[in-house]
């Protein structure tokens, strides 16, 4: 305007630049944090957070996702409210250009009535605060009269813009969006042709200022972005608790496995959740208490075996030595001192062959030679080499005998005649104090049942669920490697049978072999252990030996 050099803003209504406060430290772009006010990087934790895959892999996909939902949510936002407000307002402009257009068409005919009116015009035009109204000579390309100039004086600027040329090469209202190039501040113009007898006498423009509509879009933006930060800042918190939570507990049993591998087993981890997490926890401790008892168990056996071959090895040390010396010179003494050598050796034998049979079943080379057996006979004779044995040994060995004859089975003869040797060894072993160790063979259904009962302590019922356990010897004092029982068990499961271990009511304990008819698969163990009805065969046989 007249009288203005700097012109900072076209518009009266229009928000110019604010001016810094005094004493603002803002201002000058270099704000330093108060004492006391927490910071962003309160709210990071440590790099190690993200040195591993699952918390790196979290933060992204959980982070990254709700983030770019931001992003595109304030995108969204931010075109189509700048697309509501600029269509709303071009709507308005083009309605009310058109409007007047049309009346200045109608009734002005002459170059003096077109100004006359446009003065006239401009001097009513009650929306100066919102809209300045230009009226722009077609052939000088300049803006003649304007609602900004002072009574109606004309500002003599210059109005090339692509509105003002679209409506005067296509008569129709034209449109445009940019900056002001006086002012430099983003302006909406439309400009509306006043056509008279078809040519052009003038264009009426309508230009108004979006600092205003700018401000409010970018105040909503705004919103819409603090809005999304917060989401983003809650679920950042949320994925570092969530990712906490489940990375902290795995590195404890990472850590308590890495401590099981290095040899301390039986550490428990402290279950903190009952989830998902917390079934890991109790499955890692499961694992590192049964570790520690077979190791236990290992080291117990490795003791015991160790004992159990120096007894041997020293008696028959002892009686070598004193045969060859020549110091005994009676006979009997002398034929003593063999049996006893022999005796030992062949329980060294013995042992020897369950270490061998122990290795086979551990690396998979334990075999059966599976031939037609006739499983009675077979018994018989072990039941009969025990009784002069036992009959030295004070015990006395009652066998019931069974009428039926029985139809040959599947099964390996040297392996079925190991398990009756090992029980009945086992029944003088442990409960030969008793004086009386019973057997007996009957035929129950499809199932052959085959019995050993002594009447010695028993076993203490804590004890019972692991006498067939590798290693596990229990309470008992009587010699013996702990294996014996666990060779035994898998002898008779290769032939599809139950070996039952009880006590036997009345005292003493009560060894069962259970045996199907039907041949099973050669060498390998069959898993029907539950498909033998053990109770019932359990209760049968006591009925028939009078229990």
């Amino acid at each position: 305007m007249p009288g203005e050099e700097n012109k900072p803003k076209r518009f009266p209504w229009s928000r110019g630049p604010k001016e810094p406060k005094k004493g603002n430290p803002s201002a000058s772009g270099t704000e330093q944090p108060k004492k006391g006010k927490w910071r962003l990087k309160d709210l990071i934790p440590s790099a190690r957070l993200f040195q591993k895959g699952i918390r790196r892999r979290w933060m992204v996909n959980s982070v990254g996702v709700v983030l770019s939902f931001v992003v595109l949510a304030v995108i969204a936002a931010s075109v189509g409210l700048s697309n509501y407000y600029y269509s709303s307002m071009r709507t308005g402009m083009e309605a009310r250009g058109r409007e007047a257009c049309d009346f200045f068409s109608s009734y002005s005919s002459t170059e003096d009535e077109y100004l006359e009116m446009a003065n006239y015009y401009i001097t009513g035009f009650d929306d100066r605060d919102r809209l300045e109204l230009q009226f722009i000579d077609t052939d000088e390309q300049r803006v003649i009269l304007s609602s900004l100039s002072t009574y109606g004086l004309s500002t003599q600027g210059s109005a090339m813009t692509e509105d003002v040329t679209q409506a005067v090469e296509t008569r129709e209202i034209g449109y445009w969006v940019g900056r002001d190039t006086s002012t430099g501040e983003r302006i909406m113009a439309v400009s509306a042709p006043i056509v008279n007898n078809g040519e052009v006498k003038g264009i009426m423009r309508l230009v108004t200022s979006l600092s205003v509509v700018d401000g409010q879009i970018i105040g909503i933006v705004l919103v819409v972005m603090l809005v999304g930060l917060l989401l983003v800042v809650m679920m950042y918190a949320i994925s570092i608790y969530f990712i906490k939570s489940i990375v902290d507990p795995i590195a404890d049993i990472t850590e308590t496995a890495n401590r099981i591998a290095s040899g301390s087993y039986g550490v428990q981890i402290e279950k903190q959740n009952d989830d998902e997490i917390g079934d890991l926890t109790d499955a890692i401790n499961d694992m590192s208490l049964k570790i520690s008892q077979n190791e236990k168990m290992r080291s117990e056996f490795i003791s015991s075996v160790s004992h159990e071959l120096r007894t041997p090895l020293t008696a028959i040390n002892g009686w070598g030595e004193t045969l060859l010396s020549g110091e005994i010179t009676d006979q009997r003494e002398y034929q003593k001192g063999l049996g006893i050598i022999v005796s030992e050796g062949t329980r060294l034998s013995q042992m020897v062959e369950e270490l061998l049979d122990f290795s086979r079943m551990e690396d998979g080379r334990f075999t059966l030679s599976m031939e037609p057996v006739d499983i009675k006979a077979e018994f018989e004779d072990a039941v009969f080499t025990y009784s002069q044995i036992f009959q030295k040994q004070g015990i006395a060995l009652h066998h019931n005998d069974c009428e039926e004859e029985f139809d040959p089975i599947s099964g390996d003869p040297q392996r079925l005649r190991q398990v009756f040797c090992n029980l009945l060894d086992n029944a003088a072993k442990h409960g030969g104090s008793g004086g009386v160790i019973q057997t007996a063979i009957a035929r129950l259904e499809d199932t052959i049942c085959i019995s050993i009962r002594d009447y010695g302590q028993g076993i203490p019922e804590d004890e019972l669920p692991f006498v067939k356990k590798k290693f596990y010897k229990g309470s008992s004092k009587a010699r013996g490697n702990g294996i014996g029982l666990a060779v035994c068990d898998e002898i008779v499961t290769r032939h599809g049978g139950v070996l039952d271990i009880s006590n036997a009511p009345g005292g003493g304990c009560l060894a069962r072999i259970i045996l199907p008819m039907s041949a099973p698969s050669p060498g390998k163990s069959t898993g029907t252990t539950g498909a033998l009805p053990l109770e019932e065969i359990r209760a049968e046989m006591a009925q028939q030996q009078g229990e």
